[in-house]
């Protein structure tokens, strides 16, 4: 492909708000929440916070630098800016490994959310108690028909998108979608204002309580400040290479992280004012937005509307998340294999597809007695599924990798001529930050959250115990 014909975003607020829509996930609308939950609240944010700043920014930077550097794909980008064959192509790779298994089972969950945003328009939770909506989302895990279904909507939208290409297709549809996404979240925060839980989630999140902190919860707020960015995959590497190279690369990234971590904050105060408001615990888990919340809407003024406005916007969030994953993959195959656009999206859209199926039957088919025993594999001996399998590999262990070596190739290949690049300042307080904080900082806190993993022992975990006995 011919760079001078390359297409690109029509301005800075189109890459802002895709980049934003990539970033903006179902990690800020659900994971964040309840892990903030999990971990006690406020002293958890602030944790949060530093990490995005020392850990998560350095890396964006240096995704979207590579990427409007070298104006390619996720795996070329790195020969472009480095030097052909080079090893430093691994990232790359594994990025493109992680975006393929990810979209497997994202857009299972995807179904999932579209599931409960037609049953909340069909107000199928209205009157129904806690045990009967926690039946309903254990009935979809065991109906695999109906999670076929969905899986293929989800599926087809997404590809649907990336079909229609840069201008056409990914900006247009983030111009449409990330207003939405605002918008609805801005209207849900305004109602959960009049709600007498408001003022105990702004507490909760907002004041901290370091007794209530623990070694694990520094470790999630490193690992989930890292994961919230869409980094370690080539998105926003391929999103970055869309950019034009006039562009002020810090003003950019600094938008995204604000816009991400806003957004996270504010699905925090609509999700815990309405858990406060029913007396029900703010650390409780995974299901919170697919069990608890269900069930606090039923028993809430207007809460059929807020209902469906709530899985609308996480309907919003994990589309626009999908769409960045795909486009890294056809943005390869386009550009290394000189395969045509819209035939790579369709390919490469049905393979992924045909993967999730895994993921579908993961809690019924592949669940059963009957299968493990058939099967007999590593995989069941331990209690996995491939649903469980392919989040593991790419959340623990392929994503962070990536990271981690694309903060050292940023820091010590590219060094300091990269910086002042990126940064385009002679600001040399700001330019040694982001070069050690490339180097030594976002590296280090990315490799102790894959030593905590691999060994269950970490340099946080120890300082913790030191400090706090």
């Amino acid at each position: 492909m011919n760079q001078s014909t390359r297409a690109h975003w029509s301005g800075r607020i189109a890459f802002i708000l895709a980049a934003a829509g990539s970033a903006i996930g179902l990690g800020n609308i659900w994971k964040f929440p309840y892990i903030t939950g999990e971990n006690g609240g406020g002293a958890f944010v602030l944790i949060y916070l530093a990490c995005v700043a020392v850990v998560g920014l350095p890396i964006l930077l240096a995704e979207v630098y590579i990427g409007q550097k070298a104006r390619r794909n996720a795996v070329e980008a790195f020969e472009l800016t480095h030097k052909t064959g080079t090893y430093w192509r691994v990232p790359g790779w594994l990025g493109l490994a992680s975006a393929f298994l990810i979209l497997s089972f994202y857009s299972v969950v995807g179904g999932w959310i579209l599931d409960f945003e037609f049953r909340s328009i069909i107000n199928e939770f209205g009157g129904k108690s806690a045990n009967e909506i926690k039946g309903t989302l254990t009935s979809l895990f065991t109906n695999w028909p109906r999670q076929l279904f969905w899986h293929t909507v989800f599926m087809s939208l997404t590809v649907a998108i990336v079909l229609g290409g840069v201008k056409d297709g990914l900006e247009r549809w983030n111009k449409i979608l990330m207003p939405a996404l605002l918008a609805l979240l801005a209207l849900l925060l305004v109602r959960v204002m009049f709600l007498p839980g408001f003022g105990q989630a702004m507490s909760f999140l907002f004041s901290p309580d370091t007794s209530k902190l623990k070694a694990a919860g520094i470790l999630e707020a490193v690992g989930h400040s890292f994961f919230t960015l869409s980094l370690g995959m080539g998105a926003l590497i391929t999103y970055g290479s869309y950019l034009k190279k006039k562009e002020s690369l810090p003003k950019i990234v600094i938008a995204v992280a604000f816009i991400d971590t806003a957004i996270a904050l504010v699905a925090g105060i609509v999700i815990f004012s309405i858990v406060y408001s029913f007396n029900m615990a703010p650390g409780a888990g995974p299901g919170l937005i697919l069990v608890t919340l269900p069930t606090l809407f039923s028993q809430m003024a207007g809460g059929y509307i807020i209902s469906v406005a709530f899985f609308l916007l996480v309907s919003f969030a994990a589309l626009t998340s999908a769409v960045s994953i795909l486009e890294t993959m056809v943005a390869y195959w386009t550009e290394s294999h000189n395969v045509d656009r819209k035939k790579s999206a369709l390919i490469v859209g049905v393979v992924i597809y045909l993967l999730g199926l895994l993921s579908v039957f993961s809690t019924n088919l592949l669940n059963s007695p009957q299968f493990k025993m058939f099967a007999g594999t590593l995989l069941s001996k331990n209690g996995l599924t491939f649903f469980d399998l392919f989040d593991k590999l790419t959340s623990s262990y392929f994503l962070p990798i990536g990271g981690l070596l694309i903060a050292l190739f940023f820091g010590w290949i590219l060094g300091e001529k990269a910086i002042k690049e990126a940064t385009k300042s002679d600001n040399k307080l700001l330019n040694k930050g982001l070069l050690w904080s490339a180097r030594i900082v976002a590296p280090g806190a990315v490799l102790d959250v894959l030593l905590n993993l691999v060994f269950e022992w970490s340099v946080l975990r120890w300082l913790f115990g030191m400090v706090f006995g």
